[in-house]
């Protein structure tokens, strides 16, 4: 097996997002491709600068960001044609490695704008070399630059960044660095070609929590009917742990709950819902073990939430009423004139 650590760089709408193709509001400008060996031996790279089709012109923050000139874009390969160039040169044994989930969905989105999904079947099994640095040496889950990490380890600075083989070169060196139980640990999962159906739904346990992704559903109100769904199953012991504050709405995207396993706690559940280009819904459920005082905030949020929503619903009652007085007042006036 070969690991694959790639970066892309990529352009947008220069006209503004009412002016964007919807299908591909980022078109990708650059591969870059670091291949190393199952010891984590860099062996290899590819790079390749791809010809704009869509956004021919660049945006000012890429041209702010990007060191690539109309001149080498023009000289470019076309996105087809590089990227099939790009996954001959991967291999059929490769686990891809990303700073950060952005490059694979944005990958997978250029791909399907040119009929290629074929070419990487998905859900897309990974490494995220931004969530593993943030576990290994901060403790959770961060969203640091590369640029910050590199300075972290005290890597040195050979080349630009933002330029997709740099990036992808100190991508790989951060990755080198991780114990290789962390990284085993903590696969991740990419979702942009989500499960289609009960057979496809994926249930894996990390060490304190687990994740299961669902099917798609038509709409957030069916997915939150499915039992499956909204169940809350202990992944230590397998037995229903049962809800102590049952799934309520934080905002429109996620939901929250409070179970307890009476062998091993208390657990928060969330769900994510999540919006597939089709407008079809799918659920990332996780159930994260906890200790009292966090159980304890999941109530006290909660409660918050529910007399926020009770003094939103009264202060709306108050100004219907005072409009339909005002509607009175002026109707009455309105009659006394005509008599």
């Amino acid at each position: 097996m070969n690991y694959i650590v790639f970066d892309l760089e990529w352009n947008q709408c220069p006209y503004g997002k009412e002016r964007e193709n919807r299908r591909l509001p980022f078109e990708i400008l650059e591969i870059g491709a670091v291949k190393l060996d199952e010891n984590r031996k860099i062996v290899d790279s590819f790079q390749e600068v791809i010809k704009p089709a869509v956004y021919k012109k660049l945006h000012f923050r890429t041209r702010e960001i990007l060191d690539l000139d109309a001149r080498a874009l023009n000289r470019g390969c076309p996105f087809p044609k590089a990227v099939k160039k790009f996954f001959a040169w991967c291999g059929e044994d490769a686990k891809f490695c990303t700073w950060g989930s952005s490059d694979l969905v944005e990958l997978q989105r250029n791909l399907k704008y040119y009929n290629l999904l074929y070419l990487l079947k998905g859900p897309v099994f990974y490494y995220d070399i931004q969530k593993l640095f943030g576990l290994v040496y901060e403790g959770e889950k961060t969203s640091r630059s590369l640029e910050y990490a590199i300075d972290f380890l005290d890597e040195g600075k050979e080349g630009k960044f933002h330029r997709a083989l740099n990036d992808a070169y100190y991508t790989a060196e951060i990755f080198q660095k991780l114990p290789k139980a962390a990284v085993e640990e903590y696969e991740s999962i990419d979702c942009y070609q989500n499960p289609k159906s009960r057979s496809q739904e994926i249930q894996i346990i990390y060490p304190g929590y687990s994740k299961f992704i669902s099917r798609e559903f038509p709409s957030k109100e069916d997915a939150m009917k499915d039992r499956e769904v909204t169940r809350t199953k202990c992944f230590l012991c397998g037995e229903t742990a049962r809800k102590k504050v049952r799934w309520f709405s934080v905002n429109p995207k996620s939901n929250l709950c409070l179970a307890f396993c009476p062998e091993h706690g208390y657990f928060k559940g969330k769900i994510r819902m999540k919006r597939t280009d089709e407008g079809k819904y799918y659920v990332i459920k996780t159930l994260k073990l906890i200790d009292l005082e966090e159980a304890a905030a999941i109530r006290e949020k909660k409660e918050l939430l529910r007399k926020k929503r009770r003094m939103k619903r009264h202060q709306e009652k108050e100004e219907k009423t005072e409009r339909g007085g005002k509607t009175s007042l002026y109707g009455s006036t309105s009659k006394s004139k005509r008599k």
